[in-house]
């Protein structure tokens, strides 16, 4: 039986294939999703705000410095403003799940969540 995470998951495989035009990594993109464990089913911390400068502070912080364990350099910003024209600027619910998926992409550090 699907649980609300397999929802979830489904919801954001279609986002990808839909507004990134790729087919995920499902597995990948599973283990991202339940890494933020309840926060997907909460509205406000489900998706993310590109416009909001803080937001972007706080995905950088984080998620690519303390989860990805990458160098706070402006490789960081450059990966995220290409995940965010990848994803679609002007596409207004961006999903966490799916941001922090493309991240780890971009990054290279699906290694993470293995």
């Amino acid at each position: 039986m699907a649980t609300k995470t397999d929802e979830k998951v489904g919801k954001y495989i279609q986002d990808v294939k839909e507004k990134v035009g790729e087919e995920p990594d499902v597995d990948l993109l599973r283990k991202v999703t339940e890494a933020l464990g309840p926060s997907i089913f909460r509205s406000d911390a489900e998706t993310v705000s590109s416009s909001s400068e803080s937001e972007m502070e706080t995905v950088k912080k984080n998620f690519l410095i303390k989860k990805l364990g990458l160098k706070d350099d402006e490789k960081l910003d450059v990966g995220i403003n290409a995940v965010m024209e990848k994803y679609g600027k002007s596409n207004r619910n961006k999903y966490r799940a799916v941001v922090y998926y493309l991240l780890t992409k971009h990054f290279k550090k699906e290694s993470v969540y293995k």
